[in-house]
């Protein structure tokens, strides 16, 4: 039994779905800052971006407080937010770099490049030329003091007429006159981690070509500089061998000069490995069916780090993930020798080395996204010495008797023998229960990507739905991350046949095992997840509602709109032309049975609201219920707490007149449905 399913004679029982909760969509929408990116700057003290929802999505650069139970500094002033649009998803890490006191950043409004003095109350300076529209984003930048540089990945769009080129180029950073970047290495579709070697003889980077994804197939190479800092030599370390498939990424250098990575080549799950330079050869530090990276999305992960900053170190902090958990280890990387710590995050998604600490960017089931600062003794081994420094959501705690605890379960799919995974959480509060004779009404969430993962973790959307009486399930179909390569790799050519049959089975195996009431079926995702979302009520008729946020309704227009980065991710995924046409839940209106929400934002890149628009009419004009609601300003994604807040409330409510039949408890004026009454 789910831990906190247990009936209470003191609980009042009512329908599921009407139970009264404190975690209303408002406290969810404000309680969803998120952490993108770590760095340690010069002082020792921790800097990372900070997305507010409450301040309409502003990325701001952070600075950790001088004193524990301090309060956290901003660096970045109004008028200026973090983020990079490179490859259209940007990224953490890859937004901004921090060398000493000094910090060079992307300005989102214009793609600039800043440099800041952090703590000096000084103002932000532009480090290159400012070229209209946007047009030219830089993402995943490193100093490099040997010659008075800043080194990034840069994606130039000013050639309207092709598609946009990536380098790894050079900045002077110094001069206070602005100067053109100097390209260092070129000639391929991407490139990602820029990484200079303590010497500053070697820069080691990752690069990948179309039609590949860099999980799918990427090489590391390592250059040599010359006198003047140019790239002389090129040698491929891992990836060129037309024999292998493999993914490398994450390239890091330690103090000692030695290269280490993350690549996929043996088992098909990512693990550490070290490249024998003296023999040109890779040498795999640890053999485990586990993964110790994730596809990159977007630029600047950081899933392991070298403890310490002196030469005789020789022990590495890593995070990876097994059976839908997340495990921290320490690996001797001369020995061999790993072990896990125990701490309370069962999800790590960055790990950084600081002075005497590491710290950690994580969650767990109680615990929102937190980042946590963990110090080390004098042998460099792990202490118990556990702590908080930044917490998504401050005051999450006092809603703790409300949460529902993940129930991690292996459901098995159409094909005999084989199974996918999902996070199942069952209807808690405190103060209500079902009646022994109704079983409650479920949601379906899908994940986006489709490459991407659900984790289990403390989610106040999540708990918006389970407090007031709705079952709830994270779906990990077949070609999700974080099970290796193979189970990835279902979903090659199979996007809209794979992960739909896998989320019908699973909503299927929670009626057959008695968790969930089989008439109240609903299901809803976002972007990859609300194509899966509208393929399912095309194709299926397991549901009997759905809610497709910024989801894909036509394959072929996605395709043809695709930006440089997923030009042919879609490709891969469906396959062929008659592919596209069969799989787009557009072609096949005549198949919807059941009511739709829709949600776009009208400054979405990514997926056109035209998708959208075209489902929406097409359902009206069925006659089926529907209803669409677009946001000016909002993107692949929504930022601002008040639209977050609005979308949550109308799809509840949504669901709870066309499905549950119930009312819900909170006071929310429906937007009108059409066809409706």
């Amino acid at each position: 039994m789910h831990p906190r399913t247990s009936v209470a004679a003191d609980k009042a029982t009512a329908p599921y779905g009407s139970w009264a909760s404190p975690i209303t969509a408002a406290a969810a929408s404000v309680a969803g800052r998120t952490v993108e990116g770590l760095a340690v700057a010069g002082d020792g003290r921790l800097v990372w971006v900070e997305k507010r929802p409450e301040q309409g999505g502003a990325s701001v650069l952070v600075r950790e407080a001088a004193e524990p139970g301090g309060e956290a500094l901003d660096v970045t002033p109004r008028g200026f937010a973090v983020r990079t649009l490179a490859q259209e998803y940007g990224g953490g890490s890859g937004a901004f770099a921090v060398q000493g006191d000094t910090v060079v950043f992307s300005n989102y409004s214009d793609q600039r490049l800043y440099k800041q003095t952090i703590g000096g109350g000084t103002s932000p300076l532009p480090v290159t030329p400012d070229y209209t529209g946007s047009t030219v984003r830089y993402a995943d930048g490193v100093f490099d003091p040997h010659f008075g540089r800043y080194v990034t990945v840069m994606e130039d769009h000013r050639d309207k007429s092709s598609s946009p080129v990536t380098t790894i180029a050079a900045l002077n950073i110094h001069d206070r006159e602005i100067s053109e970047p100097t390209v260092l290495v070129s000639g391929n579709d991407f490139y990602a981690f820029p990484r200079i070697d303590p010497s500053g003889k070697r820069m080691a980077w990752i690069e990948w070509s179309n039609p590949h994804m860099s999980w799918d197939k990427s090489q590391l190479w390592v250059g040599y500089f010359s006198e003047e800092g140019e790239v002389k030599k090129k040698i491929c370390i891992a990836g060129g061998d037309p024999m292998l498939v493999e993914s490398p990424t994450e390239p890091k250098w330690s103090s000692k000069g030695e290269l280490f990575f993350i690549t996929d080549r043996q088992s098909g799950f990512w693990n550490i490995y070290k490249w024998d330079e003296q023999n040109n050869v890779v040498i795999q530090l640890y053999d485990l069916d586990a993964e110790f990276s994730k596809p990159m999305w977007v630029f600047g992960a950081s899933s392991y780090a070298f403890i310490g900053k002196d030469d005789s170190s020789n022990k590495i902090i890593c995070c990876y993930r097994q059976n839908g958990r997340s495990y921290v280890g320490v690996l001797d990387h001369d020995s061999g020798s790993f072990s896990t710590i125990d701490i309370p995050f069962s999800a790590v998604t960055n790990i950084i080395s600081g002075d005497g600490c590491f710290y950690i960017e994580g969650a767990s089931a109680s615990l929102p996204v937190s980042i946590a600062k963990v110090t080390l003794d004098e042998k460099k081994t792990v202490t118990a010495d556990f702590s908080i420094v930044w917490s998504s959501s401050d005051d999450v705690t006092k809603y703790e008797s409300y949460f529902s605890l993940p129930e991690f379960i292996e459901f098995p799919t159409v094909i005999p023998g084989q199974h996918a995974y999902a996070y199942f959480y069952a209807p808690y509060n405190p103060s209500f229960q079902g009646s022994s004779d109704e079983k409650p009404p479920l949601l379906v969430r899908i994940h986006g990507g489709p490459t991407d993962e659900a984790r289990g973790i403390l989610d106040l959307n999540v708990q918006y739905w389970t407090s007031q009486g709705w079952a709830l399930v994270d779906v990990n179909y077949g070609g999700s991350s974080g099970y290796g390569r193979k189970y990835r790799e279902r979903l090659l050519g199979q996007w809209g046949i794979v992960d739909v049959n896998d989320t019908c089975s699973c909503a299927t195996f929670l009626v057959e095992t008695g968790r969930v009431d089989g008439h109240r079926l609903c299901i809803t995702g976002e972007s990859a997840g609300g194509f899966t979302t509208l393929a399912c009520l095309a194709f299926r008729q397991t549901f009997m509602a759905g809610c497709s946020l910024y989801g894909i309704a036509d394959l072929s227009s996605l395709r043809a709109g695709s930006h440089k980065f997923e030009a042919y991710y879609t490709d891969n995924l469906v396959g062929n032309k008659q592919a596209y046409f069969e799989r787009s839940p557009i072609n096949f209106v005549d198949k919807f049975t059941c009511p739709l929400i829709l949600f776009h934002g009208l400054k979405d890149t990514v997926v056109s609201p035209e998708q959208t628009t075209k489902i929406y009419k097409a359902i009206k004009e069925k006659g089926l219920p529907v209803a669409l609601v677009e946001y000016e300003g909002e993107p692949h994604g929504f930022r601002k707490a008040e639209n977050i807040k609005f979308t949550m409330e109308q799809e509840m409510v949504f669901f709870a007149r066309l499905v549950g039949k119930f009312n819900v408890a909170d006071d929310i004026t429906p937007i009108k449905i059409e066809n409706f009454d």
